[in-house]
Formats: structure tokens, sequence, C-alpha cells
């Protein structure tokens, strides 16, 4: 068996598609601010390219950019700007945020309704209430994957392995609303493998490369990989898929996969904020 991909650069394409042609009749356009404290390579990264990918659907945004001094008073006067500003309809703060800043303080201090990112406690709560404001990308670019190809997940024995508050526990939580039963995995969990091995669907968001071989995947499984790691000069994921791939029925990409659902997902729910604001 070789597994069939999970073209996530595809499916991203497409809803991008989609949200250009509904925001091409849209005047004001929505709004979109992004802001970064620090030099963090991996954050410009990021945020270029999704400051990019607004552009190209017609979405409004803007850069800032503070110094890694920033204080974390002049961090939250920024966002209470941003807050009562007309024209921007979406906030998301890149993350990680310097030490001497509180993250929680921060995103916290973003109007719920303009959280396109789902982290300000508000809308966790409603995410774990079963009734959704707006929902962390990541995790609602891999429900949306899924759903794309037509894969039933009520009742699939799914293991999340990773429990950050921005990728593990909102997709346990999201694969739980889907009536699948989940299993969430972390550094100290005992007899991993046990584990993974009984796994329908497999999510892996550590970070740590080429860290899933096949002999600890079902067979027939199907794998997502969150995970983005440098490793020999080559961008690869949690997912050693040369192994894993003989085993697994569907596998993401990396790149390709999870990261191009996740921009779609950041542009989708700023329109969404949009139209929650204009209604």
């Amino acid at each position: 068996m070789t597994a069939k991909i999970l073209d996530g650069k595809l499916v991203s394409q497409e809803i991008r598609k989609s949200l250009e042609d509904e925001i091409r009749k849209l005047d004001p356009k929505p709004g979109l601010a992004f802001v970064q404290v620090g030099e963090n390579p991996a954050s410009t990264i990021y945020v270029n390219l999704k400051h990019k990918a607004c552009q190209q659907v017609g979405i409004y945004s803007e850069i800032h950019r503070l110094p890694e001094s920033t204080e974390e008073i002049e961090l939250l006067s920024l966002i209470n700007n941003l807050n009562s500003r007309q024209d921007i309809h979406g906030i998301l703060i890149q993350l990680p945020l310097p030490s001497h800043i509180n993250s929680y303080r921060a995103l916290d201090s973003i109007n719920p309704l303009k959280d396109v990112d789902g982290l300000n406690s508000v809308n966790v709560g409603y995410l774990h209430q079963g009734r959704p404001n707006l929902i962390p990308a990541t995790p609602k670019g891999i429900i949306r994957l899924l759903s794309y190809y037509e894969i039933d997940l009520e009742g699939k024995n799914t293991v999340v392995i990773g429990r950050s508050n921005l990728v593990g526990r909102p997709i346990a939580e999201l694969m739980t609303q889907k009536n699948a039963t989940v299993t969430l995995c972390h550094s100290r969990s005992k007899s991993l493998k046990d584990i993974t091995r009984n796994a329908d669907i497999l999510i892996s968001a550590v970070g740590n490369p080429r860290f899933i071989k096949g002999d600890m995947v079902k067979q027939g499984a199907i794998v997502i990989d969150v995970g983005i790691s440098k490793l020999e000069d080559k961008i690869v994921g949690d997912i050693d898929s040369e192994t894993v791939s003989e085993i697994a029925s569907y596998i993401t990409p990396v790149p390709g996969g999870i990261g191009p659902m996740t921009i779609a997902m950041v542009l989708e729910n700023t329109l969404e904020a949009y139209k929650k604001f204009n209604s």
C-alpha cells in the first residue's frame, strides 16, 4: 500500500479562490492586522506569507512589527487601538512573544470578535462548550481537509500527539465534537507506540523531525502531519514519510499539507469576523 496524499495546497487554493470571489463583491473590504514583536526569522516568514495571501484574495492587511524590547503596556496599547478601528476586522498576534510579555494577557486583550486565531480565552471557552466563534486556524484546517476528502470521523479512534493550545488541545476538542474517540498524548505519555498503533487517525504536532516511524502506525491509518522542522537543509515534518507511506491509507505532505490550510483558514476567519461586524 502507498498512502494517498491529502493535498492541502490544492484544497487551500480552492478555498482561497472562493474567498476571492466573495470578497471582490464587498465594499469596504475586510481588514486584518498582524502584530509581530521581535525579529524571529520563522515568525517573519509566516507573517509575510499570510500578508501576501491577504493581498491575493483582496483582504486589506497591515503589519505592525515592534522591536524585541517593546514593553507589554506598549503592545496592549497597540491592540487596544486596533480593537477600536472600524477598518480592522481581524487581529493576529504572531507567536511566540518575547519572554517578558505575558502571552495570555496579550491574546486576551484582543476583542474576541476580532480574534482570527481563536486564542482569546473567550473563544477558547466557546470552543470547548461546542459553540465556537472563531476557531484556531490550524485545527480548523485539519477538519476542513478531512472533510474535503470525505473521511468519516465518527467513532474513529483518534490519537493526537502534542497538547499545545495552538493545535493539540483544540484539534482534540474538534475531533471529539465530530464524534471521534480521542486520546491526547504528550511528552509524559507512556508506551506511546502502543497507543499510536491503535489509531485510525493519527495527528502529530510536536515539531520533532521524522519522529513517527512506520512501526508506530496502524495499517491503513490516516496520518496528519502538523510538525515542521529543518533537517539537513530540508523542510520535514513529524512523520517519517518514507516508512509511514507504505502503511497509512492517507498522509499529509510537508510542505504542502497543513501549512497552506492554516493560511486559508486565517483568511476565512477574517471574512467571518467581517461579516459578524457588519451583521
